[in-house]
C-alpha cells in the first residue's frame, strides 16, 4: 500500500474526520466562553470586589519611560484565562458525562 493511499485511508476514516470537527468547534466553543468570562462573570466579580477591572490588574516591575514600554506581570489576563479554561472543563466534563449516560 502506497503512502498516498494510507493518508487518503486514514484521512477519510470517521474518527479523523470527528477529531477535525471536535477541533473546529471545539475553537469555536472556546472564543465563545472567552467572551462570556470577560464580558458577563468577571464585570460583575470586579464590581463586588470594588470596581477592579480584571484585565488591569498586574504587577508593574519596572515603570514605562520615553524610550521602553513598561514591563509589567499582566496577572488579571491570566485569573481570566484560568477561568476560562475552568469553565470549558467543567462544560466538556458534563458533555462526556451526559454522553457516558446516553450509552449506558
Amino acid at each position: 500500500m502506497s503512502m498516498m493511499s494510507e493518508f487518503k485511508e486514514f484521512a477519510v476514516k470517521g474518527n479523523a474526520v470527528d477529531m477535525a470537527v471536535g477541533i473546529v468547534i471545539g475553537a469555536a466553543f472556546g472564543g465563545v466562553v472567552s467572551s462570556f468570562v470577560a464580558d458577563i462573570i468577571m464585570p460583575p466579580i470586579g464590581l463586588l470586589i470594588g470596581g477592579v477591572n480584571f484585565t488591569d490588574l498586574s504587577l508593574v516591575l519596572s515603570e514605562a519611560t520615553a524610550e521602553t514600554a513598561a514591563v509589567a506581570i499582566n496577572y488579571g489576563n491570566f485569573a481570566q484565562s484560568v477561568l476560562d479554561f475552568l469553565i470549558i472543563a467543567w462544560a466538556i466534563f458534563i458533555v462526556i458525562k451526559a454522553l457516558n449516560k446516553m450509552k449506558k
